[in-house]
């Protein structure tokens, strides 16, 4: 495990879309295409990820995953890679996220979760404050918004 720079940021991408569109999804494959249609990458991504603390989980060479942190304890982005799901490394990548934000004081984390993130985020100590469906293209798709209080331990 490591924090990302910019030399990640493509690779990110390609890691966010494995993620979504490829394995099992509780959203249907239309849904999918219009969330992540191609490999983030360009100006917007860079500018994106580089106002975040990026934390990733790498093996033999290859990112496994990855969680963004926002300096307001927005979780943004938290993606495994299909074939390390059930290995530990959500778990892993969050403690992590959640280590800094103790470091930094933040009062709790939040995020917007998809259908699949939930129960993981669940898992780690999230509630869920609100289900919501947002607009993609023609698309409707599912997510929670969710927080976790820290308490500085």
């Amino acid at each position: 495990m490591r924090l990302g720079n910019e030399r990640d940021h493509d690779a990110l991408g390609e890691v966010m879309f494995d993620a979504v569109r490829n394995g099992p999804s509780p959203y249907a494959e239309a849904q999918r295409a219009a969330w992540v249609p191609a490999p983030r990458s360009g100006q917007a991504w860079r500018e994106r990820l580089s106002s975040q603390t990026i934390i990733l989980d790498e093996k033999n060479g290859e990112i496994r995953g990855f969680m963004t942190l926002r300096s307001d304890g927005y979780v943004d982005f938290a993606y495994i890679r299909p074939g390390c799901r059930g290995d530990g490394v959500f778990r892993k990548l969050f403690d992590e996220v959640r280590r800094i934000a103790v470091a930094r004081g933040e009062k709790r984390l939040w995020v917007h979760a998809s259908l699949m993130a939930q129960p993981a985020f669940t898992a780690m100590g999230f509630r869920i404050i609100r289900r919501e469906t947002v607009a993609i293209g023609d698309e409707a798709l599912d997510r929670f918004e969710m927080e976790m209080m820290l308490t500085g331990d």
